[in-house]
């Protein structure tokens, strides 16, 4: 039998009034990108709830507060509390800059593009060099938040020793383990294409805003005490309080980044001008809210305050506390899903970054990592690059008890001080007009844009990004060396932003004559 002509030939989809759309829309942005110089390779399908799920996802707080709670608690005490809105309210004029500059240069790897086309090729190759190298240690540090909640799902997790504790050599070590399983997992996601990746994520951070609703909803329907607990400073560590009040700070910091993950999917995001400013506004806004009625609620609902076991069990303390074995666990493997939804999410950012530099000639093996995929449309060696660097810093940190405060304070250091490389070049450009000549879209749209109000703002985030940057890389012996450790240990972070900036330097140096580089940094486009 000889099968049909309509049977060997694959039939196009009927074009609907969606499909027509979106493929006008499309069709716009791929022009819109050209403008800048770059031939659309990746495949754009991401709408507005993928977009901001990648922001969502990034900040993670279900992976992030049950990492850190406990940290935060051991130092300020239940007033740690005012941290978070603090630590929102800057990081919230830090993302108003970025969705200001997402509707005006909607390219992947938007920190690097950002900084470039502000200040210059140099600030910009070291902007992107160092939220490479931030990505790499926060994928890592998201990835062995599994220790915190797989062992106490079912203890078959802890595959090595018997002491889940992450402060304990048996638990670091396992986190190291369920990590790098972890790794491994994201990066096949990540190789095979975008549209699983959304799949996953939005699905992941669906669950995890149930999980969030659930976890409030749970805490306060068992109270213990009222919401004037959060003015108790008892508990704090020994010292004068505003000491213990800033390195508490540190679990709000780390939280609240990574909300310009949406800015790094622009060239796979429809219509990336106007959703990606909304995106990574209502990824911070949300996560806020939400974060913030889960200490709330963790607070005026945890058994005792003093017996010590909020500072070393955290938020599964007072789950396990306030539901019984099968509903706790229940949303506990909601922990789990959005922990495995943000390391996805860090490492599709990272390697959307690392291909955006290595298209511009900008890293070492810069053809094979600026090579898409011809089936999967992904940047592949990217996302296997960011993987292996992980599971390697991973490997590296074996059985060290501070592994999760010292990469933690490692990457928000790096995070700030890139982030810092927009807004203090943005506030430059500001004070000499920007952006005046830059009104609207192609079709005549507005943008988002500060107005009048820009400058005001604008100084502050830059203000705001200096004072975290040094209180977070602080040699503070209770975060770096809370078991003992050498002097390399205590000053670990500044240590490794010096190495950075060094290995930096000898990396810039190399690809440096490169050619087809776009050195303008005021390109006359948007």
């Amino acid at each position: 039998m000889v099968a049909s002509a309509d049977a060997i030939i694959p039939q196009p989809p009927p074009v609907t009034a969606e499909t027509s759309t979106n493929s006008t829309e499309t069709s716009s942005d791929s022009a819109d990108l050209a403008r800048f110089g770059y031939q659309p390779v990746l495949h754009r399908k991401l709408g507005r709830y993928a977009s901001f799920a990648a922001g969502f996802s990034f900040v993670s707080i279900l992976t992030t507060i049950f990492q850190f709670f406990g940290f935060g608690y051991s130092f300020g005490g239940a007033a740690f509390f005012w941290t978070w809105p603090i630590v929102f309210a800057g990081q919230f004029l830090v993302a108003l800059n970025f969705a200001e500059l997402a509707a005006r240069y909607p390219i992947s790897g938007c920190i690097y593009q950002w900084s470039r086309r502000l200040a210059g090729e140099v600030v910009g190759w070291f902007a992107g060099w160092m939220m490479i190298i931030a990505q790499i240690v926060t994928a890592a540090a998201a990835a062995i938040a599994l220790q915190v909640v797989l062992p106490t799902i079912w203890s078959g997790f802890q595959l090595i020793g018997t002491n889940s504790d992450l402060t304990s050599r048996d638990g670091a070590s396992n986190a190291v383990l369920l990590g790098s399983v972890l790794l491994v997992i994201t990066t096949l996601i990540n190789v095979v294409g975008i549209d699983w990746m959304a799949r996953i994520n939005s699905l992941g951070v669906t669950i995890e805003i149930v999980g969030v609703i659930a976890v409030i909803a749970v805490f306060f329907t068992h109270t213990d005490r009222g919401p004037g607990v959060v003015t108790h400073t008892d508990q704090a560590a020994a010292g004068p309080y505003w000491a213990a009040f800033l390195a508490s700070g540190l679990m709000a910091a780390y939280v609240m980044v990574g909300f310009d993950s949406a800015g790094e999917l622009s060239e796979e995001t429809r219509n990336p001008r106007h959703v990606a400013p909304r995106t990574i506004l209502s990824a911070l806004a949300v996560s806020a809210l939400g974060g913030g009625l889960i200490l709330l609620g963790a607070l005026m609902a945890a058994p005792s305050l003093s017996d010590g076991s909020l500072a070393s069990g955290g938020l599964a303390y007072v789950i396990e506390a306030k539901l019984t074995s099968v509903p706790g666990k229940v949303v506990l493997a909601c922990v789990a899903c959005a922990i495995t939804v943000c390391t996805l999410a860090i490492q599709t950012a990272g390697s959307r970054l690392l291909f955006s530099m290595a298209r511009d000639g900008r890293l070492p093996f810069a053809k094979p990592l600026s090579t898409v995929h011809p089936r999967f449309g992904t940047p592949v060696w990217p996302a296997v690059a960011i993987g292996v660097l992980g599971i390697g810093l991973l490997v590296v940190n074996l059985g060290n008890a501070a592994i999760f405060a010292t990469l933690a304070s490692v990457c928000i250091v790096m995070l700030y001080l890139a982030y810092l490389l927009v807004t203090v070049p943005l506030l430059v450009r500001r004070i000499k007009g920007w952006p005046a000549d830059i009104a609207g879209d192609a079709a005549g749209t507005k943008l988002f844009a500060l107005g009048r109000y820009g400058i005001a703002i604008n100084a502050v985030a830059a203000i705001w990004g200096i004072a975290m940057a040094v209180n977070l890389a602080w040699p503070r012996a209770e975060v770096y060396t809370p078991t003992g450790g050498g002097w390399w240990m205590l000053w670990a972070a500044p240590l490794f932003v010096l190495l950075t900036v060094a290995v930096g330097a000898v990396v810039h140096r190399m690809v440096t004559p490169a050619r087809g580089i776009v050195t303008d940094p005021i390109p006359q486009i948007a």
